[in-house]
């Protein structure tokens, strides 16, 4: 059976990857038959603009007929090959995306596994109940502060006409208190008046009597 068949060949199947870098590399042997067969017509095409007609010419376009025969096979190969690649490059891209969505796949249920283990912890119920203990201490604190700051003894309520009249009373007192300081800090008059003698005297001194009673 193996004379016939064969045997089973135990090398490892090519990977897509490696069968577009074949393909590629037998374009790039295409192209370079290619190159060859264009450089070659090119020299016949400037032979046939120079000679006349005859028996040569006519050989030489035969020449050049084979040859673009070739080149035309060998275009036609390497349209194949580019149209081989590049279904092998679309069946590659298609490979990663599969790859990447099964990755990502994965990932979101692994986290969802994990979101509903650390959910599964809470107690909502709880969270409620914390949140208006919270809310009672913060009234009592609130409570607590208006009480602190509360005055004594000031009046809730103030009438305007009240304060009006207390006001005024205010500003009458100012002026009584600067009429007295104007007048405390006014001269006495027995520093100010002419100096006039007592009354009990019935004379007045003599001015020679005087200097006499300073000398």
């Amino acid at each position: 059976m193996n004379r016939l068949f064969g045997a089973k060949s135990s090398a490892p199947k090519p990977t897509l990857q490696s069968a577009i870098s074949n393909v590629d590399s037998r374009i790039e042997s295409v192209d370079v038959k290619l190159a060859k067969l264009n450089a070659e017509l090119s020299t016949y095409q400037q032979r046939l603009s120079k000679m006349r007609d005859g028996p040569g010419k006519s050989a030489l376009k035969q020449k050049a007929l084979k040859v673009l025969q070739q080149r035309k096979m060998y275009e036609g190969q390497r349209d194949q090959l580019q149209s081989q690649s590049w279904n092998m490059e679309q069946a590659g891209m298609m490979q990663d995306n599969l790859k990447n969505t099964m990755t990502t796949v994965d990932a979101m249920k692994t986290t969802t596994k994990e979101l509903k283990k650390q959910y599964g912890k809470v107690n909502i119920d709880k969270i409620e109940k914390m949140q208006d203990e919270m809310q009672d201490l913060m009234d009592v604190g609130n409570d607590i502060q208006e009480s602190i700051s509360r005055a004594y003894d000031v009046p809730e309520d103030v009438d305007e006409a009240e304060l009006d009249a207390e006001l005024e009373a205010m500003g009458e007192d100012l002026e009584f208190e600067n009429m007295g300081l104007e007048s405390e800090s006014a001269q006495p008059g027995f520093l100010t008046d002419e100096v006039n003698p007592p009354t009990f005297v019935d004379e007045a001194p003599e001015a020679g009597k005087v200097k006499e009673a300073a000398g």
